[in-house]
């Protein structure tokens, strides 16, 4: 196995690369989900994509406007028209490999979308996309966590797993996730059953606490999450001559601030409330009749995070009632608490053992949420295995303008790792 994975990373890498400079937020990667449905289909995958993978019922954050705006931009852009039609809307794709053999079905997962952030494009700037010429072409759009690494990797490794097919066994599914960021994408394809026949799940991420050559074996941790926004309705009045007609949304939404900023911690867990926006008004003399908030809680256990859930909406409901107001809470993203199951812990630790150059430890504490945690959820509820890992990357935080995973060193060792993982539950080794 040594060396191994030195004829696929010029591959990899450019196709990261690729991915970089064509940036698309969650729900509308069309151009990138086109690129991943023709490389699978090459490589001999059964591509299923849209609906088929998609349940709409469980759709979080999905803005239509948007949605229709990138679908023209990918036809634009040289997206064929019976893709998009395939996709029907709906960004992701699912490559099966059936080995044609017994044995498990296998499922690994990588995102796919793209940040809200502007990159550092001056070439001077030490920035390797920058002065590499693959920077964001996209003005306002970058990838600023890695899933465009992850994605190259799962690429990767389906061509891997393509050209060793006829020593694998069972199945393959290789899950290409949109909408992460805001833990949008992860419920509607869980709720889709794509991975209810999945003996084993692995998810993975570049950076965060690991540095190079680390990799994390994350046992447990990120906090399960609830992403929301609420929208008071008042009524409008002049606020010097009739202000006992109107109804304020705004001091509605400003008392629901208050409110579950105050709610009274739980037991079952550490927790996080967050009201990140408020907007409201029209005018000083004018009774605000519209107030719109974006808000979010976390919790260290499933548990936790539904006690906090449960009591913000009860918070927004009696500052309506108080003031008179209407209220609607829109859910825009959740995920759970990770638990890798024992057995998938353990196949990590081996498949680790095999990636040369690295030091590799198990940890029980992650911050942050994932996504990938609701198809865990799922799979595990189904009686399957799951575990999630992390390999490093030197980085000064995510989500940044200057945030790079510097592919030429930084992506073996997560691809060998999935690799790795592959031949293990695939029975090529013990």
């Amino acid at each position: 196995m040594s060396g191994f994975s030195e004829q696929y990373m010029p591959e990899i890498i450019g196709t990261r690369r690729r991915f970089h400079r064509r940036p698309e937020l969650g729900w509308t990667e069309f151009e990138t989900t086109a690129f991943i449905i023709t490389r699978l289909e090459a490589l001999g995958y059964e591509v299923h994509t849209g609906r088929e993978i998609i349940n709409p019922d469980h759709v979080l954050g999905r803005d239509p406007k948007a949605v229709s705006e990138a679908e023209a931009r990918a036809l634009s852009n040289g997206v064929p028209e019976t893709l998009l039609r395939r996709m029907d809307g709906f960004t992701g794709a699912v490559g099966i490999l059936d080995t044609g053999r017994p044995g498990p079905v296998a499922a690994f997962r990588f995102e796919i979308d793209a940040l809200p952030i502007q990159e550092i494009t001056d070439p001077a700037s030490g920035h390797l996309p920058a002065a590499g010429g693959f920077a964001s072409e996209i003005p306002g759009r970058m990838h600023a966590c890695g899933h465009d690494a992850h994605a190259a990797i799962g690429l990767g490794l389906a061509r891997w797993a393509s050209e060793h097919r006829s020593e694998l066994r069972g199945r393959l599914k290789m899950i290409f996730q949109p909408a992460e960021e805001g833990t949008r994408g992860a419920a509607a394809m869980a709720a889709s059953g794509i991975v209810d026949d999945a003996d084993w799940l692995f998810g993975a991420h570049v950076g965060a606490p690991a540095k190079p050559g680390e990799i994390f074996i994350v046992e447990r941790g990120f906090m399960a999450t609830t992403k929301f926004d609420l929208d008071f309705t008042g009524v409008p009045s002049h606020a010097g001559a009739a202000p006992e007609k109107g109804r304020s949304a705004l001091l509605a939404a400003s008392d629901a601030a208050l409110l579950m900023s105050a709610i009274p911690r739980t037991s079952q867990g550490d927790t996080r409330i967050s009201v990140g926006k408020l907007a409201a008004g029209d005018g000083r003399n004018i009774t605000p009749s519209h107030a719109h908030m974006e808000c979010e809680v976390r919790g260290s256990t499933w548990d936790a995070n539904s006690f906090m859930f449960g009591r913000a909406r009860e918070a927004a409901a009696g500052a309506a009632a108080a003031f008179g107001v209407k209220c609607v809470l829109t859910k825009t993203g959740e995920a759970s608490d990770l638990f890798s199951t024992p057995a998938a812990v353990d196949v990590m630790r081996r498949a680790a053992t095999r990636v040369s150059g690295t030091r590799a430890k198990v940890v029980e504490e992650c911050s942050g949420s994932e996504d990938c945690t609701m198809l865990m959820r799922s799979a595990e509820a189904h009686g399957g295995n799951a575990g999630f890992f992390l390999y490093g990357c030197s980085n000064r935080g995510h989500h940044r303008p200057d945030f790079d995973v510097q592919d030429t060193e930084n992506l073996r060792p997560g691809f060998e790792m999935f690799v790795n993982i592959l031949r293990i539950v695939s029975g090529i080794e013990s």
